[in-house]
């Protein structure tokens, strides 16, 4: 049985800068700044009354469970962590609350007789919002775009109107670090009574060759006038270089009080397709005249592309077959927690794609729209997962109590705003549901499944099962019937049934939609061996707050179980650092994946007597370092990951011995090495000759703190971020891996500080003070931009170290 997806898609253009957008008709505009905030107890609505004169003055993405708790006698806490946290370790030990915002603006003249609509691409969580003291509605789900009409509820032009925004972020509610508030982005959107629906535009390709493409576009359009008049709609298509590609225009009656469904086609000669290698984009653009006048329009980015998914074939991308590389991904960027600023959220894809992975799997909800933009532009598919429980719940007060009611909302919400992404590849109705093979849950996916057929055909749906963890005594063979319902099927944590279920069902289409990072080498065995099976994603690509300290290791005598207690804060269980460097894990992958002929590692010494012992997501505590001061003599285990057929391992120039590598060896060599201050060298050998070579020499004493700004010039506009990576070197220049001494910045210029961090998953500290201590030798600095252009200058001092300095100039 074989089920093919064609896909053409596009994407919503949303600036996230506090500047004017730059729009003929001014559509829609950013409203980010000047928000007023304070964290509130007062219920039911009281506050949109209140004096605001003396709340906080911010600009949007903003979460405040990540800024520093006010002074509580007598409770355990630490910047923003407290013993009093609802949520506790699964949470990351912050503080959710209640709070509100508000946002005072005016209208123009122009604006008189247009449809006036706020957008929210995301709010966490349980909101209510107001506009000058009419109730607009409550959203509950915390992760889903949502809108309201403010037309009937404004005031004339130039006079005061007040946006209120309560938050309740209440209770036990989720399994990981939510953040809290309005920490994505929101638009103003202001249109004539006849105009193009929001996320109204989708795009389809029914037929694509190299020589051309066929563009379906479907665009609604509501006439909330009482009038029928005839209008004419154009569609325009660009090519990645600008010129014009394809071009459609048609006239129409549009009836009153209605909303109407054109569709038209276009053709595109010798497209250049997306891919993650070559992310091509094409620009669309939909106008809607009244005679000759403008009255409407909407410009996406899209990419031309075909999907394709059978057992016999896997995952063709284009016609080409593509093993999915994959990482889950929480929606915090670490000490940001979860603002969605856009250097983040494309920050985090760059440095995904840039250590080997080509897919994501928005673990366990939607993603922001600036993600998935980032991942169209910079090349990176994904799996965009909707929910983490339906009706049965996880947590007492999370996503369960709203199921009902609101599951169809929010699905469609998911799928009008994604759907024309090129990089969505597979929709994700579920987590590890616990319903998932009740005849309940089988009701529930098959409704969800329909839901997202109505509104998209062109990917295929799937969800992540689990054995019965949840449910004692139940047999794997029960998923039977949840995995028939699926297009695409998902694995979570069970590579070793691939095969015998592939006997038992040969229709599935099998993907690893998480896997432990100690079986990485098993999984993609797999995923090579089988063509069915079509991809696997670790848990985690990425370090995320809450779920705290699921990758530790420990002595064999602690007492520590699955989530460590206070002061862990930090899930630790990723294959990437939430700084952004690589982790252990990671390169043994790179070795896995074939992106490194080599990689050494050293374990830290483990004390006498004592045995180490690995969560099912961690890493053994080994580190890419030969800085052992105080054990002299003592053995220590050398880790050496190669495809190479022999690795040869040499102390200062002495040979410690050869051994074989292959994948019946892990591509592990290990070796017992008395250290020794010098340099430790691993060397691979293929067919008689050295083809690879890497090196540890010991550091001395720290001598310098070095600050490195990942940009010497920024090209972006105020409200955005500078990021500065700052090491402990000796007088060489040589990282120093076990150094752990604080640091202290002064800022000047056009910044202010947004961040700081040290990877450390157990040092609760403040995040938005300046000053941290190093972990493993790093630490971060992020800054947020005051105005546009200018010039930052950041100073990284340690006592008794030589003070490092940087600068970066911004730009427009």
């Amino acid at each position: 049985m074989k089920l093919s997806f064609y896909c053409i898609t596009a994407i919503l253009i949303l600036l996230v800068s506090c500047s004017k957008e730059e729009n003929e008709i001014n559509r829609e505009t950013p409203f980010n700044c000047d928000w007023k905030f304070i964290r509130s107890d007062v219920q039911n609505g009281q506050a949109i009354n209140f004096n605001d004169s003396a709340w906080r003055i911010l600009d949007l993405p903003h979460d405040y469970s990540i800024e520093d708790l006010p002074e509580n006698e007598g409770v355990k806490q630490m910047g923003p962590f407290s013993e009093k946290s609802a949520g506790g370790a699964s949470t990351g030990h912050v503080v959710g609350e209640n709070a509100w915002y508000r946002k005072h603006f005016t209208l123009d003249k122009k604006d008189e007789g247009k449809i006036i609509k706020i957008l929210f691409d995301g709010v966490y969580m349980n909101a209510d919002f107001w506009i000058n003291g009419k109730h607009l509605g409550n959203h509950p789900y915390g992760y889903t775009a949502f809108s309201y009409d403010l037309t009937d509820f404004l005031n004339p032009a130039g006079e005061d109107n007040v946006l209120a925004v309560q938050i309740k972020n209440e209770g036990k509610n989720s399994r990981w670090y939510s953040g809290s508030g309005i920490y994505r982005n929101v638009s103003l959107i202001k249109t004539n009574p006849v105009d193009i629906d929001l996320w109204g535009v989708y795009v389809t390709t029914p037929e694509v060759s190299k020589e051309k493409a066929f563009v379906n576009v479907e665009t609604g359009i509501t006439n909330t006038t009482h009038n029928t008049e005839n209008y004419t709609i154009r569609t325009q298509i660009l090519n990645p270089l600008g010129l014009i590609s394809a071009e459609y225009k048609k006239g129409t009656d549009l009836s009153p009080g209605k909303n109407t469904v054109f569709q038209n086609k276009l053709e595109v000669q010798n497209p250049r397709l997306w891919s993650p290698e070559e992310p091509q984009l094409y620009t669309l653009t939909v106008q809607l005249f009244k005679g000759n006048k403008l009255i409407d329009e909407t410009r996406q980015k899209f990419g031309i592309r075909t999907i394709e998914f059978s057992p016999e074939k896997g995952f063709l991308l284009n016609g080409n077959s593509v093993l999915l590389k994959g990482g889950c991904l929480h929606h915090d960027n670490g000490p940001l927690g979860s603002a969605t600023f856009k250097t983040a959220e494309y920050r985090r894809i760059k440095i995904m794609k840039e250590n080997g992975f080509n897919a994501i799997r928005t673990a366990h909800n939607p993603p922001s729209q600036t993600f998935l933009s980032a991942c169209d532009e910079i090349g990176m598919l994904v799996m965009d997962e909707a929910f983490d429980q339906w009706q049965r719940p996880k947590n007492p007060e999370d996503y369960n109590l709203y199921f009902d009611d609101w599951w169809e909302k929010d699905l469609e919400s998911m799928i009008l705003r994604d759907r024309n992404h090129p990089s969505i590849i597979i929709w994700s109705i579920g987590n590890e549901i616990n319903e998932r093979a009740d005849s309940s849950g089988l009701e529930i996916a098959n409704n969800l499944k329909e839901k997202i057929l109505l509104l998209d055909k062109t990917r295929p749906v799937t969800q992540a099962i689990c054995h019965f963890w949840d449910q004692p005594g139940r047999d794997w063979e029960d998923t039977a019937p949840a995995f028939s319902q699926m297009d695409v099927h998902g694995y979570n944590y069970r590579w070793n049934d691939y095969e015998s279920d592939h006997k038992k069902y040969p229709e599935r289409i099998m993907i690893g939609t998480e896997s432990f990072p100690l079986e990485a080498l098993e999984n993609w065995q797999m995923v090579e061996k089988h063509p069915y099976i079509i991809g696997d994603f670790v848990w985690t690509g990425m370090d995320y707050l809450g779920e705290s300290g699921i990758g530790h290791t420990k002595l064999d005598n602690s007492d520590i179980q699955f989530l460590p207690p206070w002061p862990w804060f930090n899930a630790y269980c990723g294959d990437i650092s939430i700084l952004g460097y690589k982790k252990p894990q990671m390169y043994f992958r790179d070795v896995v994946w074939q992106n490194s002929d080599l990689e050494m590692m050293v374990h830290a010494p483990v004390p006498e007597g004592r045995k180490e012992i690995v969560s099912k997501w961690g890493w053994p505590a080994e580190w890419k370092s030969w800085t052992w001061q105080g054990n002299e003599d003592k053995a220590l285990q050398v880790s050496v990951y190669s495809r190479c057929d022999q690795v040869r391992l040499e102390l200062n120039g002495k040979e410690i011995g050869t051994k074989k590598v292959s994948e019946a060896t892990k591509l592990t060599a290990r070796f017992e090495v008395p250290y020794t201050e010098g340099e430790l060298t691993a060397i691979g050998i293929k067919a008689g000759k050295e083809v690879a070579r890497q090196t540890l020499k010991t550091a001395e004493e720290p001598f310098a703190v070095k600050i490195t700004p990942e940009q010497n010039t920024i090209n972006i506009n105020k409200n955005d971020l500078a990021y500065f990576n700052i090491e402990v070197v000796d007088k060489n220049g040589i990282l120093v891996p076990n150094a752990e001494i604080p640091v202290d910045f002064e800022i000047q210029g056009n910044g202010k500080l947004q961040a700081v961090a040290n990877g450390n998953p157990k040092d609760m500290k403040s995040f938005r003070q300046p000053q941290v201590k190093s972990f493993r030798g790093k630490c971060q600095l992020i800054l947020r931009l005051e105005k546009e252009g200018g010039e930052i200058s950041v100073s990284a001092k340690s006592e008794g170290l030589k003070t490092g300095n940087a600068r970066v100039g911004v730009v427009i």
